[in-house]
């Protein structure tokens, strides 16, 4: 299918491709900036600003001190922090030194990120103190050779000490831990001030991150982003949200709230690098947990973008400080990661006057790939239509294009912003990428004649989590390894909160096992939104005649 039917949905002015040929790396994107815009704020946290100059200098410093360490060009560095300044610093060095980063989310147990650093082969590792402990347990069995060790204070001066203080011994957010030879991070910068920085010549096709995502054999594996994957996709969403961020006034910086995680790429790419190609302000949330605390962040400043996941919307709109904030100014609410819910979309565009609009993407696709138009008034129900440069098709089970049917299908997607492939695994990457360039992402969906594509169900058992993916597998792997468990399985069931929840149905060895047992052991080895909400016992699990466990069943059965 060649024709673009969804190109008539377009807002005048959005174009049907981009050009993302305007820069060879992401670095030249950035150093475009720091240039552009040195005196702009870049960040915002904690009541401090870091202008874009700064965060050039830094990272400078920074990707200088990593360069003394010996690493090659191309060798993997991994971030692990929430959402504060010593995040993009470290990604502006990590890949203007000319290496990969790895993301990797700062609450995962030390299987987990044992898992990632041994699969990505990371030598170095950039941490917040208040994770240093999980590092600690696993360390020893990775190739990572160089810790660079954050508190959550570093760049905010003399206020900083305090909230140091106030982290490590009143809130007691440090475990103790033991990382000999570790680097504080403000003592890296001040070798690297020193040390000679050589800039690599990179290339479009060169890697810029190895952005990791489950499997549908529950093992996690790195989508290999390259620089011109990213930059497509920031151009991509420049493009598409043009027609709301050109409602800004003359004059005022453009400025996003940024509460999504940077680790995920959703806020990677759309609040961080985005903002980067416009000399945009961002606000850094490093608990958006805590919405009283995002509530108090947010009624300081005037801002126009916002991109969340379904449960920050609904938890901000209805939390009792919501009206501290001055909505008013926001042109821009992008829906993504899971599913939004028509009621609280509803309840957004009441309480805002700013529709969310939905999209949709995947780690593997850097991620965006279609959207509601953002001149959209109303709530659609569906993932929109597929943004510039990108083309979408619904495929039977055989491969063949029935998007013009209406009938339900694989969505398949094509365009400058899908992943070069999975890092070390042809195989893996041979199931999705078809010969003619379409990765196929195992999520079932319907285009109607307008061109816009809805999300119907999942082909893959996986189960969505507040947007994030939790392949049963996995559960199931590790909660198989306790000693009273004969067999299990793991679905997603509805939940109000989080779209989909961890249901964990066991057939007990030992009597004797405990709900509370199990729990401990999952919490013990498994992540927050990892972990099952519900717990049941049974005495056999519904299978096919080939043994095969029937999760539909487990799941019909609430």
């Amino acid at each position: 299918m060649t024709d673009r039917p969804w190109l008539a949905a377009y807002p005048q002015g959005v174009p049907a491709d981009i050009d993302p040929t305007q820069y060879q790396s992401l670095v030249q994107l950035m150093e475009q900036a720091f240039r552009d815009y040195a005196d702009r704020t870049a960040y915002s946290f904690m009541g401090k600003d870091i202008s874009f100059g700064e965060t050039d200098a830094l990272s400078r410093r920074l990707a200088a001190y990593l360069q003394s360490l010996g690493l090659a060009r191309g060798d993997r560095v991994a971030l692990m922090m929430p959402n504060v300044p010593q995040y993009p610093i470290a990604v502006a060095a990590v890949l203007r030194a000319g290496f990969v980063v790895v993301n990797v989310n700062p609450l995962y147990t030390p299987r987990e990120l044992e898992h990632q650093l041994k699969d990505s082969g990371a030598k170095a590792i950039v941490i917040i103190e208040n994770f240093a402990a999980t590092l600690q347990a696993c360390i020893a069995h990775t190739a990572v050779k160089h810790v660079v060790l954050c508190a959550m204070g570093d760049r905010l001066g003399l206020k900083g000490l305090l909230v140091n203080y106030v982290v490590r011994n009143v809130k007691k957010l440090v475990p103790p831990y033991q990382l000999p030879g570790a680097v504080r991070f403000n003592d890296a910068l001040a070798k690297g001030a020193s040390a000679a920085f050589s800039q690599p010549e990179l290339a479009p096709d060169d890697i810029a991150l190895l952005q990791y995502t489950g499997g549908t054999t529950g093992v996690s594996k790195g989508a290999v982003l390259l620089h011109r994957n990213v930059i497509a996709n920031v151009l991509q969403s420049e493009a598409w949200n043009a027609p709301a961020t050109s409602k800004i006034p003359a004059g005022e910086q453009p400025t996003a709230v940024c509460a999504l995680p940077l680790y995920h790429i959703f806020a990677f790419t759309v609040n961080m690098m985005l903002s980067m190609r416009t000399g945009g302000k961002t606000i850094l949330i490093p608990n958006p947990r805590d919405l009283a605390a995002v509530l108090k962040e947010l009624s300081r400043h005037r801002f126009h973008s916002f991109p969340a996941v379904n449960t920050l919307f609904n938890g901000l709109a209805n939390h009792p400080q919501f009206n501290t904030v001055d909505w008013s100014h926001l042109k821009v609410s992008v829906g993504g990661g899971m599913a939004v819910q028509a009621a609280v979309a509803k309840l957004w565009l009441e309480k805002t006057g700013c529709p969310i609009c939905e999209g949709y993407g995947l780690s593997e696709t850097s991620p965006s790939v279609s959207c509601n138009p953002v001149t959209a008034k109303e709530f659609s129900g569906t993932i929109g239509v597929p943004i510039p440069s990108t083309y979408m098709r619904i495929l039977d089970d055989d491969g063949h294009d029935i998007s013009a049917t209406g009938q339900p299908g694989e969505i398949a997607i094509k365009g400058p912003q899908v992943m070069a492939g999975y890092w070390q695994r042809p195989d893996e990457t041979a199931k999705v990428m078809a010969e003619d360039g379409y990765f196929k992402t195992g999520d079932i969906g319907t285009m109607d004649e307008r061109g816009y594509f809805k999300v119907v169900d999942r082909k893959k058992d996986m189960v969505l989590v507040s947007g994030f993916n939790v392949y049963p597998n996995e559960v199931e792997d590790v909660v198989a390894l306790m000693p009273g468990v004969l067999e299990c399985a793991v679905v997603g069931v509805p939940d109000d909160r989080t779209g989909e929840a961890v249901k964990l149905v066991i057939v007990k060895k030992d009597p004797v096992l405990t709900e509370a047992q199990v729990r401990e052991f999952c919490k013990a080895n498994l992540t927050g939104y990892k972990q099952p909400k519900v717990v049941e016992f049974r005495t056999e699990l519904p299978k096919t005649p080939v043994g095969k466990i029937l999760r539909r069943e487990l799941r019909d059965k609430k």
